[in-house]
């Protein structure tokens, strides 16, 4: 690694810093947490390893190891590495490190800049930033505490892959006070120094994910006790001195502040009061501005109540008018009684009607005022305007049906009243007066001439594309579904345990950007092919293709990788005849990540489509009756060679899953249906006998004499040669953890 000793570091930690600075991890080894980015088979971490990174934003709140990796990546580097800090630089430096770099360049050495605060770079500073990172004279790391897709250049954003860094798990917190304890060169392990677990616990806990808060806390601890024979001994009493206030991540600009009010919303609007009090709470205590939240919930009053409560926009305005007479710290009451009367009223939203009249019309032409409605103080008399107008309270019930909407926009519906509080009482009213104004609107015609005009051009042709095209239509609802089960996230590892043509493989690939997949293919053709394709990816993201099945997969031999997600279709189908089917499922099971699931989309051959459904002997119907009865026994599990023919029962399929240790286990059927086109050679070769192996006719002769076999070829014949019939193919899906 090739250090930029010109640049002010970020990274040094002499004695005389704060534990949090002197305690950065210097390796992968020593970092702590981010598994979810950072674990064995993680995206970052292959390419940390391998040298190979491309530019990239590490984002997430303070505390959870944003400087800390790019440390990580500067010591492990063979790259020239600079660092600087966008609050205390600006473009004059990042020319100076782009001069350096393209020095470096020209020698055969990259250059990684790193970049902290990244966000704190105004538009004109990333501007001068982004050519470079474009054609390659430096490879960008950024890091901050916003979102990126907010704050930073959204080309910068284009050109480099995010990873998000979460808020370190209590456990996680707690080994980084154990490893401060213990490391004699930069933390406490020269000193005795003991910590009671319950004090521990609470530091971890107060800390709210935030690692230098946590060493923050406990230097201040360790450095302000007295020792006691030598000791120094931080108990739950010194731990609560040392961190008596929760740091909440919150900024009034940032994502916090914007997340935070979305959960409010989002609560109250789903009728969770309590919910609704936790995100309230929240923003007070990080100090939000009252005035602020109650704007939402006025907001909120009209959009998601209206008339299902027409009290609850009266209530929150004088809830925010007595917030002004009382201010705070009074003045929480009434923010917390608003609260609570939305999140507990009925519920409503059908203001949002205002905005479908808002887009008819930005859509529709202009339309003139009807005569009837418009103003007659002026000119009723030259023009005719107000002319026809029926004056409700003339009427009786203050009410008369006449149409009030443009003539193009006559019977058009806008407003649709919920069934929810008052509006419920409302829309019976609603809905007859509406019936009463499009009867009075319509004028008696006779009704249009309706016609049905036949296609006139390749119906034939268009036939035999939709035969090829609908199979490739239902293995995409297949795949589609086999996801849904399970969806992985983008940076889980996945194992497809038969890839065949690649549908998994590909799918998986695209679902975790940041992940990894594994597939497993026996056949040397069909590796071959899929080699060939994944070479159009780059190397890290590229599936890691092994030539063996799930007998032969040794966990040991993956090197500390196991799968949050395996899928397999049509994987049993695939794999040879076993007298056990628990030994495949063993040996999935112990490659197999905690909590990992396993998801398997297998054809059912046992309610394969009935070929008797597809004729009508409606006019024989003991014939129909017997050959449905001859059919059904092809796929008894009694009958001579049935088990061949139908496989393992998906129940035996579930037994074996729950036998290697799998505890929950669901089996769920579902049909597709594609259209088919049945050639006449299909309904000859279903009705040859004598062949090597038995054909539909020849299960059918047993069940029915040579005169019945034939009425039934002839009507297969007529009713479905050359012709196109609506197949159901039926598939088990399995999902087990």
């Amino acid at each position: 690694m090739t250090v930029d000793r010109t640049a002010p570091s970020l990274f040094e930690s002499p004695a005389t810093e704060p534990l949090a600075a002197r305690m950065r991890p210097r390796t992968l080894a020593e970092f702590i947490g981010q598994g979810h980015i950072l674990g064995p088979g993680r995206l970052l971490r292959r390419a940390i390893e391998a040298d190979q990174l491309s530019s990239l934003i590490l984002y997430g709140p303070p505390g959870t190891g944003k400087t800390t990796l790019a440390r990580v990546i500067a010591n492990s580097t063979r790259a020239r590495f600079t660092a600087i800090n966008a609050v205390l630089s600006g473009v004059k430096e990042i020319r100076e490190a782009v001069t350096a770099a393209q020095s470096s360049r020209r020698a055969g050495v990259k250059t990684i800049l790193f970049v902290d605060e990244v966000h704190r770079f105004n538009k004109a500073q990333q501007d001068a930033l982004l050519p470079w990172v474009e054609n390659g004279t430096v490879v960008l790391i950024g890091a901050t505490t916003e979102n990126p897709f907010f704050e930073v250049n959204k080309a910068l954003v284009s050109r480099s892959r995010v990873f998000r860094l979460l808020p370190l798990e209590e456990d996680d917190l707690r080994a980084v006070a154990r490893q401060a304890l213990a490391d004699a060169e930069r933390g406490y392990g020269r000193r005795a120094v003991e910590i009671d677990e319950e004090a521990l616990s609470h530091l971890a806990n107060v800390a709210n994910g935030d690692a230098r808060a946590l060493l923050n806390a406990l230097e201040l601890a360790v450095e302000t006790t007295l020792p006691v024979d030598g000791q120094v001994q931080i108990t739950i009493a010194v731990a609560e001195e040392s961190i008596q206030r929760r740091a909440v991540l919150y900024d009034k600009e940032g994502d916090a502040h914007f997340d935070t009010i979305s959960a409010f919303i989002k609560s109250v609007r789903g009728s969770d009061p309590d919910a609704a009090l936790y995100w309230l709470a929240k923003m007070v205590y990080a100090g939000e501005d009252p005035r602020f939240i109650f704007r939402r919930l006025l907001i909120l009053a009209s959009e998601d109540i209206g008339l299902a409560d027409p009290r609850a926009l009266s209530h929150t305005a004088a809830a925010a008018q007595a917030y002004d007479y009382v201010g705070l710290p009074e003045g929480r009451y009434h923010l917390a009684q608003a609260t609570l009367y939305l999140a507990t009223a009925p519920k409503s939203n059908s203001t949002m009607a205002f905005f479908d009249a808002l887009a008819a019309v930005e859509s529709e032409r202009e339309e003139e005022v009807p005569v009837h409605l418009r103003d007659g103080s002026r000119d009723k008399d030259t023009l005719g305007h107000g002319a026809g107008y029926a004056y409700p309270h003339a009427y009786r019930d203050h009410w008369v049906a006449q149409q009030y909407l443009p003539e193009s926009l006559q019977g058009k519906v806008f407003y649709a009243p919920s069934g929810n509080g008052f509006e419920a009482s409302i829309a019976a009213d609603v809905t007859r007066r509406r019936e009463a104004q499009l009867a009075a609107m319509l004028e008696p015609e006779a009704a249009p001439e309706i016609m049905t005009v036949a296609p006139r051009f390749g119906q034939r042709e268009r036939w035999l594309e939709r035969a090829v095209s609908s199979r490739g239509q239902r293995l995409g609802e297949v795949r589609d579904d086999l996801f849904e089960l399970a969806p992985p996230a983008p940076h889980h590892v996945v194992l497809d345990l038969r890839p065949g043509s690649g549908l998994i493989t590909w799918e998986a690939v695209r679902r975790t950007p940041e992940g990894q997949v594994w597939a497993l293919e026996p056949d040397a053709k069909a590796a071959v092919e899929l080699e060939s394709q994944a070479a159009n990816l780059s190397e890290l993201t590229r599936p890691i293709l092994l030539r063996t099945d799930v007998l032969d997969l040794d966990a040991d031999a993956l090197g500390g990788v196991r799968f949050d997600e395996a899928y397999g279709r049509g994987w049993l189908a695939a794999l040879p005849p076993l007298p056990d089917l628990q030994a495949a499922f063993s040996r999935l099971r112990a490659v197999m990540a905690p909590g990992g699931v396993v998801v398997l989309a297998e054809v059912d051959r046992r309610r394969a489509q009935r070929l008797h459904a597809l004729v009508d002997l409606s006019d024989r119907p003991a014939l129909a009756a017997s050959v449905a009865a001859a059919e059904e026994s092809i796929y008894s599990g009694t009958a001579v060679g049935a088990a061949e023919r139908v496989g393992t029962a998906p129940e035996s399929v579930v037994a074996a899953i729950e036998s290697a240790g799998f505890s929950q286990v669901r089996l769920t059927p579902k049909v597709y249906y594609d259209q088919r086109r049945l050639p006449r050679s299909t309904i000859v070769d279903w009705f040859a006998v004598g062949g090597e192996r038995a054909s539909y006719a020849d299960h059918l002769g047993r069940h029915l004499s040579a005169g019945e076999l034939a009425a039934v070829k002839e009507a297969f014949m007529l009713q479905l040669a050359d012709r196109e019939v609506r197949w159901g193919t039926t598939y088990y899906f399995v999902r087990a953890t």
